[in-house]
């Protein structure tokens, strides 16, 4: 049997139908963010075929307690999601001041560490600085320690040149100076043997001279005697006497005095009186031979041959 609803009850029911379709769909769209929430359940309404008054009845009865129901979930699905989402706001607050002190920790950190790079760029700079201006130093005192090196070396090299031509010239004179001390030697030996060789000769000379001026004073003191005895008065009481008389004769013979003899008185005497006689005696013209016959010391003796 077909239920005829009454055409009075048809528009309220339609009306509290779409007010509570309304409400759900609102409160459907209110929830933007469903993929991080449970999906609400829905009420799926066929409105396509027309209800019979009773079943209206009964959809209206179940479906107003099904609606409380879904709006209660709906609402304290809404309550959770606010809650969730405030959670989740929260949470993202915490995590966006979280990442912000990160940021600023990890800006710190970036400044911190260009501060420290920095400051080790700084540093090895002025390490590079110094060591190149320690190179720089030991390479400008290497160079120095070679330069004067090198003089040194060349003032031992110009010493030791100088060294070696002092030591050539001191060779040199010292040669020259044996040469000449040998020189002189040999002149000195050649001049002695030569003082020698006239020495010698001298003295051959003199011994020749000497030889000739004894003969000469041999020969006139014999002349002297010879004359002298010609004028001498003897007698035999003579024999067997002599005397020796000292006579001064001139350059030219002559007696210039005769002393008183020694020996026999009257032989001495008789002697004296021949020489004073004869008056003068022959001489060497010869200086020398005179020069040792100017006093003469002859012996007399009267009967001696």
């Amino acid at each position: 049997m077909k239920f005829n609803w009454p055409a009075e009850m048809t528009k309220p029911l339609l009306l509290s139908l779409g007010l509570h379709a309304a409400i759900v769909l609102v409160l459907i769209s209110g929830l933007h963010l469903p993929s991080s929430f449970e999906q609400p359940a829905t009420v799926q309404i066929d409105l396509t075929e027309p209800a019979t008054p009773s079943e209206i009845v009964q959809a209206v009865t179940v479906d107003q307690a099904a609606v409380d129901r879904q709006i209660q979930a709906i609402q304290q699905q809404q309550r959770d999601k606010e809650a969730a989402e405030a959670r989740r706001v929260a949470e993202l607050e915490r995590r966006a001041e979280a990442a912000r002190k990160q940021r600023e920790a990890e800006q710190k950190k970036q400044r911190e560490l260009a501060a420290q790079q920095e400051r080790e760029r700084q540093q090895l700079d002025k390490q590079r600085a110094d060591a190149a201006a320690k190179q720089a130093a030991a390479e400008k005192a290497a160079a120095a320690a070679e330069a004067k090196r090198k003089r040194e070396e060349e003032a031992a090299r110009k010493a030791e040149q100088a060294r070696k031509q002092q030591e050539a010239e001191a060779k040199r004179l010292a040669a020259e100076q044996q040469q000449r001390e040998l020189e002189a030697r040999q002149k000195a030996e050649r001049e002695r043997q030569l003082q020698q060789q006239l020495a010698e000769e001298a003295r051959q000379r003199d011994r020749a001279r000497a030889q000739q001026v004894q003969g000469e004073v041999a020969k006139y003191s014999a002349l002297i005697r010879q004359t002298i005895q010609r004028s001498w008065n003897i007698d035999e009481s003579m024999r067997g006497k002599e005397c020796e008389l000292e006579i001064k004769v001139a350059s030219s013979g002559f007696v210039i005095s005769v002393d008183s003899g020694r020996g026999d008185a009257v032989v001495c005497q008789s002697a004296r009186a021949a020489v004073l006689k004869v008056g003068t005696l022959p001489v060497s013209p010869d200086p020398e031979v005179f020069k040792q016959m100017s006093t003469i010391k002859i012996k007399m003796a009267p009967y001696q041959n």
